[in-house]
């Protein structure tokens, strides 16, 4: 199927690797101009290196999507430099610092601190750079605006009780802001992964594998397999396809919806 995308700029947060690389580099194979954003600038560099092999604009960015001024001067760039934002794929975030040494753990062994973490950057990075492209697209009577969310935010995750509310809040959020924004021809939706085998959890899981043993990690690694119907773990390419399909006009009569791409982990009526 034809997407349909040239002409259209793209901006992808979070995308120097895993489930936002892939969804700039597919966005790019569909003829979008791209913006790649990330923490780390040589990370983006090398996104957009990729993505401009592909024969279209692509635009490397630096900015912390928790920080409103970053963000802003973000947007500003891009209208600068590309001249519109046609598409926000909001894809930044993390369930814990795993930088900072922290892990998953109970609720109650966890401070603000943890759960400031989670939610200044998985919900007020949404709310963030969702604010900073509306009055573009607003002005122009057309978006999409696509957030990555979880199946932690549907129907909850031990030991992640933050993450989980603060992606359950961005189900809440883009349900609202579809029924604002709809009579100016913008598409509000969310993509909901399971677990996926981005490069950062193929490297936790190696970890894992050194701590546990390679039997241990086997079976842990197998009884995990069976909560997924489908038997697999999610690959990148699964998640950046639904949201390349829901940047695109394909899907224009879809909004304030939340589709989960994990492999029937979570079966939601």
């Amino acid at each position: 199927m034809d997407f349909d995308l040239k002409g259209k700029v793209a901006i992808v947060t979070g995308s120097g690797e895993g489930i936002g690389r892939m969804t700039v580099l597919t966005l790019a194979g569909e003829g979008a101009d791209v913006v790649v954003n990330d923490i780390d600038l040589a990370r983006s560099e090398k996104t957009a290196e990729e993505a401009r092999a592909l024969g279209v604009k692509a635009l490397a960015t630096k900015a912390a999507v928790d920080i409103p001024e970053e963000v802003n001067v973000m947007i500003r760039k891009v209208i600068e430099e590309l001249g519109k934002v046609d598409i926000l794929v909001n894809n930044a975030g993390r369930g814990v610092n795993w930088e900072a040494g922290k892990t998953p753990r109970p609720f109650a062994e966890t401070e603000k601190e943890d759960w400031d973490y989670t939610i200044n950057l998985c919900l007020y990075g949404v709310l963030n750079c969702t604010r900073a492209v509306l009055p573009n697209m607003i002005q122009r009577k057309y978006g999409k605006i696509v957030n990555m969310i979880s199946d932690a935010g549907r129907t909850g995750e031990p030991f992640m009780a933050a993450y989980s509310a603060a992606k359950g809040g961005i189900i809440a959020f883009q349900k609202a802001l579809a029924k604002e924004v709809g009579r100016y021809n913008i598409n509000v939706n969310g993509v909901s992964a399971g677990a996926t085998q981005t490069e950062r959890n193929l490297r936790a899981s190696e970890a894992m594998k050194a701590k546990l043993g390679e039997e241990q990690f086997q079976k842990r690694h197998e009884g995990m397999l069976k909560v997924y119907p489908m038997r697999r773990l999610g690959e990148p390419i699964d998640l950046a396809r639904m949201c390349v399909f829901l940047s695109s006009d394909v899907s224009k009569h879809i909004t304030g919806q939340t589709i989960s791409v994990s492999g029937g982990f979570s079966m939601v009526s």
